[in-house]
């Protein structure tokens, strides 16, 4: 199986909210934390990704931590 090749997103910060995105592996975007290395990764489709990341894009997903 394939490994994941993970790069920092350029829009990271700093201050440890960071994520980590692979797109080598064909028809599957995986994405992680990058504090937690050894963690999960979430997988997505290259549509789905695309959808995702223009919502976060045009402010319609709050960005932060979920609310209890």
């Amino acid at each position: 199986m394939p490994e994941f090749r993970f790069h920092k997103s350029s829009y990271s910060d700093h201050e440890n909210e960071c994520v980590e995105v692979a797109t080598n592996i064909p028809g599957t975007v995986a994405v992680r934390d990058s504090k937690d290395l050894g963690g999960p990764a979430l997988t997505l489709t290259p549509t789905a990704w695309t959808t995702f990341h223009r919502a976060i894009a045009d402010g319609q997903l709050e960005r932060g931590h979920p609310r209890d």
